[in-house]
């Protein structure tokens, strides 16, 4: 029997991928399912964007690009950073990966090792537990609390730390819960972590741009005392309907982007430079599709919130970021993943169980309302009509 290494028994899933892919199973066997379970808008790619790759393609771009990005892409990286956050970012400091998750796991693959401890927030995107665990650091969950309003605590986070503490990963706006953590929170906590100069941060932004209700997102790019072991995450597969571009951007610190350009070489040599190019015209191009989508996304929040608590047994906080509801689910009587398979199997309806994103999760599930108004209502009578019919 062939031996891999520990840390492949350790490796978690990102689950809602399995939920498409019964959802996806049981559409093709004739079954109605409204998918509000993958994190994914329903809006095609802006058409200016995807002209923008077919002219590259057109236009001979098929070879090999440096491997942390086309130069003119890192550029407008670096302005469109300056414009939206008045942040100053050098295009020597910007690395273009293959979709989000990649500076996830080169950041957690740098500081990862076993005797270490990272922090996340959980309930929370799955992958960085998982990452965790591969390398054989001890996670360490940063508790996202609904009476909180599913912000994190700067002094609940700053009380976590060990001198063993080499990274914490934050995430506002936050998946799975919508939570906006206030700028009062992060001024604390990087006044917190001043003292500990030895530990680094991974700042996971990739909604950034996706706020309501005049909710001012605070990126960690704006704090100097913190500038120089700061890693921010951030890329297109949210903001211009981009997930399956797989484009995302890193910034690194002056310490830090010499090994992440090596594991950039070593892993994935570049972006492929279509996709750049694409990258190029979303940032340069035009924002009206963004802004569209983002009313359309404020609409439907509202309508999700509003047929939430209206179900028997269910609760739900206004998510003042990203696309999801995070319901409290505790009064119907269901456990948290049960209640998503039954809704599936019984109801049609995709959601994700609270469970998949951290211990913290009981209780709670999650449903994307990147999915269009209509089947958002049609999901919410059917969720409606199984609970009244089935109370456990």
């Amino acid at each position: 029997m062939l031996k891999t290494i520990e840390g492949f028994n350790r490796i978690g899933e990102e689950n809602a991928f399995a939920v498409l892919a019964r959802a996806t199973q049981l559409a093709a066997e004739g079954r109605d399912i409204i998918n509000l379970g993958i994190g994914q808008p329903d809006f095609r790619t802006p058409e200016h964007i995807v002209e923008a790759a077919v002219k590259a393609l057109r236009d001979g771009h098929h070879g090999y690009t440096p491997a942390t990005g086309i130069l003119p892409l890192r550029e407008a990286v670096a302005k469109d950073l300056h414009r939206r956050l008045s942040a100053e970012v050098s295009p020597d400091n910007v690395v273009i990966v293959p979709g989000g998750k990649v500076t996830m796991f080169m950041a957690i693959l740098m500081f990862g090792a076993p005797g270490v401890d990272i922090l996340y927030p959980d309930p929370g995107f799955p992958i960085y537990r998982s990452m965790i665990e591969f390398t054989g650091a001890r996670p360490v969950p940063v508790p996202i609390r609904e009476e909180n309003g599913f912000a994190f605590s700067a002094e609940e986070t700053l009380s976590l730390l060990t001198p063993e503490t080499r990274l914490v990963i934050l995430n506002s706006p936050a998946n799975p819960t919508g939570g906006v953590t206030p700028r009062a929170e992060i001024e604390a906590l990087v006044e917190g972590l001043e003292a500990r100069p030895d530990i680094a941060i991974l700042s996971d932004e990739i909604y950034g741009q996706m706020t309501y209700d005049g909710a001012p997102h605070c990126s960690l790019l704006e704090f100097e005392a913190v500038r120089d072991r700061l890693i921010l995450l951030d890329g297109w597969s949210k903001t211009y309907a981009m997930t399956g571009w797989r484009m995302g951007y890193a910034v690194w610190p002056d310490q830090l982007i010499d090994k992440a350009r090596k594991l950039a070489v070593n892993a994935w040599s570049c972006v492929n430079a279509p996709a750049q190019y694409a990258g190029l015209a979303a940032l340069e191009g035009p924002q009206d599709a963004v802004a569209e989508m983002m009313r359309e996304f404020d609409i439907r929040r509202k309508l999700v919130v509003e047929g939430l608590n209206a179900l028997p047994g269910v609760s739900a906080r206004t998510p003042m970021g990203a696309f999801y509801a995070f319901p409290n689910i505790k009064e119907t009587g269901w456990k948290a993943k049960p209640l998503a398979s039954a809704l599936l199997e019984k109801a049609g309806v995709a959601v994700i169980g609270g469970p998949d994103f951290g211990i913290l999760g009981e209780g709670y599930i999650r449903l994307s309302y990147a999915n269009s108004a209509e089947n958002i209502s049609r999901a919410l009578t059917r969720m409606r009509d199984f609970l009244d019919e089935n109370a456990a």
